[in-house]
């Protein structure tokens, strides 16, 4: 019964990785380099490359659940070869999937459609804030545009959570779900938390659009990926704007706030 994770390092991977291991379930977790990854005892690390079908393939052998990122690396490129992955993971045996969109519904999606895959549908990820990181230890500082936009965000962990439901039970199958977060931000809110958690002074400056396409040019984005993102950023879909309770249905436990992703990831700040 071993479930594949693919991104098993990320942010939503390796709370998954954790949480499957702690309940028991052999898990493969897929990394570039096993060396370097960290994973809970008994957790099996195999190297592999979303480029690489033949990789692939050979990390689903034998698996009976998939995990699987629509999109990979700092550019999202969209997981290629997906209709090979589609029919390896039928070969293989796969009777559960998770697929992780990265904000609209595509090939990868489509491909799975056969093996009836959960569809985890997250909004704005809270994880995003550590794009701030750097900026924040370097200059004490944050600068965005369309700031003004309040969000739900989502904790990775809570991604993860119904991602292992989707894995281990049969009660999501076939399901596309719109995950938010518990509480509605602006950027500002989420500064101000981080603020707090850090215990630094942070100052927040607001950017035109134009500033804000310098600023991920900057950071190594390419131009498609920053159409895409202030295509978000200016006029994100409407349900991405409303908290939910729909982890809290699912989990049993009420769903994590920015405030509590802020303490946890403090360190990152300083």
């Amino acid at each position: 019964m071993t479930i594949l994770v693919t991104g098993a390092t990320g942010n939503v991977g390796r709370h998954l990785v954790e949480r499957l291991a702690a309940a028991g379930h052999p898990v493969r977790a897929l990394t570039r380099d096993p060396a370097k990854a960290r994973f809970p005892a008994g957790v099996e690390a195999v190297a592999g490359d979303f480029t690489d079908l033949v990789g692939m393939e050979r990390a689903l052998d034998g698996a009976t659940g998939l995990h699987l990122m629509t999109t990979f690396g700092p550019k999202n490129e969209t997981v290629p070869h997906s209709a090979q992955l589609a029919s390896a993971a039928l070969a293989a045996g796969v009777r559960r999937v998770s697929l992780l969109w990265n904000g609209y519904r595509g090939p990868v999606e489509e491909a799975f459609a056969a093996l009836n895959p959960v569809e985890l549908q997250p909004g704005e990820f809270m994880s995003n804030a550590l794009t701030w990181a750097e900026e924040i230890r370097e200059h004490g500082a944050v600068s965005e545009p369309f700031a003004h936009i309040g969000h739900a965000p989502v904790h990775e962990a809570d991604i993860a959570a119904v991602a292992a439901l989707a894995l281990t039970t049969d009660d999501l199958a076939g399901r596309r779900i719109p995950l938010t977060g518990p509480g509605v931000v602006t950027v500002p809110d989420q500064v101000a938390s981080i603020a707090i958690a850090s215990g630094r002074d942070i100052r927040f400056t607001a950017l035109d659009e134009d500033q804000g396409r310098l600023r991920m040019q900057a950071l190594g984005y390419d131009e498609g990926a920053i159409d895409y993102v202030m295509g978000w950023r200016a006029d994100p879909p409407e349900w991405t704007l409303r908290a939910s309770d729909t982890i809290e249905r699912l989990t049993g436990r009420p769903a994590r706030t920015f405030d509590d992703w802020a303490r946890e990831h403090a360190d990152a700040f300083r």
